[in-house]
């Protein structure tokens, strides 16, 4: 793998001041509210609709070292933000994919929330462990499960007897919350007021300066490779982005057995400034490729790779990371966001009794989905 050069902000992401911003693809309402609610309701479907593989199946996906790379990124930032005891928001927690890292990090509770109401249910079953790629064994937390558009609803109004979290995240999804302002701030505003002074918010998400590198590129507008595209409209035919109007730049997003449902760019300064308006500070922000570099330095993040299999064990032919695979890596990045204020000095006696420890499907909550 050879590392790449970090790319720099592009210039037509130029800083826009604070508090005002463009409406782009709707902002607060107005006609684009009901198109970009539809937006929501299609990814939701998208990703109920994919259905649960087997073992066998995962196995012989063509991104399967993707995945594992994926999961080693997710395992790495929750051993390094989330500790023991810890009451964790998981925002867009799809199908329960972090479960096991959560309890691996012996969290103490744990709130689950997701747009798509077959989603949120293979959640329920794979916490029950009634999946055939899941473990038996229960998990040591009690959860609760929420169905609700985590960038439409006020969470903090239905999870105040729960708040405030240590630790909030959301994981290749936030991305989806740019199709306008409002969402966006919803999202940030809803991290902020459930998280304590001090909690952490990670994520994953799409690197916009990667992507808008890679379409200038390109002499058209497309470009991908054996496992993924990306497709941008013809009313960026320009491929300038004025940071006026950061919100709504849509693109189409395929990647070979897991995505095909359109996307937003997320120009990572802006959501920086962004996020300083609800009390987020960043802590971090790595592309994929760097994120790699540095921590597999570390002894105890090796391992884990190893165990994983993203990078293959060298012993037969395409058993690692492929170079395509590699190629998508680039696209995402890593960042941590902290909650400004002084964590309290004692731990507050936290609202797991909220929680079950097993499941139904009278046990979820729906908000207005």
């Amino acid at each position: 793998m050879n590392k790449r050069p970090r790319d720099e902000p592009s210039s037509s992401f130029a800083s826009a001041p604070k508090r005002q911003y463009g409406a782009g693809g709707g902002g607060y309402g107005g006609h684009g509210y009901s198109e970009e609610r539809s937006s929501a309701r299609r990814v939701a479907d998208h990703y109920s609709a994919r259905s649960n593989q087997t073992l066998e199946e995962r196995e012989n996906s063509p991104i399967i070292h993707l995945k594992k790379l994926n999961n080693w990124i997710k395992s790495v930032l929750i051993q390094l933000y989330a500790h023991p005891g810890d009451c964790v928001l998981d925002l867009a927690c799809g199908k329960g994919g972090d479960l096991i890292k959560w309890d691996k990090a012996k969290v103490g509770y744990y709130v689950g929330v997701d747009i798509a109401e077959g989603s949120i249910k293979d959640c329920m079953t794979r916490y029950n462990g009634d999946t055939d790629q899941q473990r038996r064994k229960k998990f040591s937390f009690p959860a609760r499960l929420i169905c609700a558009d985590c960038y439409e609803a006020r969470l903090d109004e239905h999870l105040y007897e729960d708040a405030p979290f240590d630790i909030c995240s959301c994981q290749f999804a936030l991305h989806y919350s740019w199709s306008t302002e409002a969402r966006a701030r919803q999202a940030l505003a809803n991290v902020s007021a459930l998280l304590r002074p001090g909690g952490v918010f990670i994520g994953t998400m799409p690197d916009a300066n990667v992507i808008i590198k890679r379409l200038r590129e390109t002499d058209g507008m497309e470009f991908g490779n054996s496992v993924y595209w990306i497709s941008f409209g013809e009313e960026y035919a320009e491929k300038k982005f004025p940071a006026s109007r950061p919100f709504g730049i849509k693109y189409k997003f395929h990647l070979e057995d897991a995505v095909d449902c359109p996307e937003w760019v997320v120009p990572f300064h802006l959501f920086k400034l962004l996020a300083e308006e609800y009390d987020l500070e960043l802590v971090l922000t790595k592309n994929f490729h760097e994120f790699v570099h540095e921590y597999l330095q570390k002894p105890e993040f090796a391992e884990l790779m190893r165990r994983l299999g993203a990078l293959g064990d060298g012993r037969q032919d395409q058993s690692t990371l492929s170079q395509d695979e590699w190629e998508v890596a680039y696209l995402y990045l890593a960042f941590v966001l902290r909650k400004r204020g002084q964590p309290p000095s004692q731990r507050r006696a936290n609202n797991a009794n909220r929680g079950k420890m097993f499941l139904t499907e009278n046990d979820i909550d729906f908000l207005g989905v």
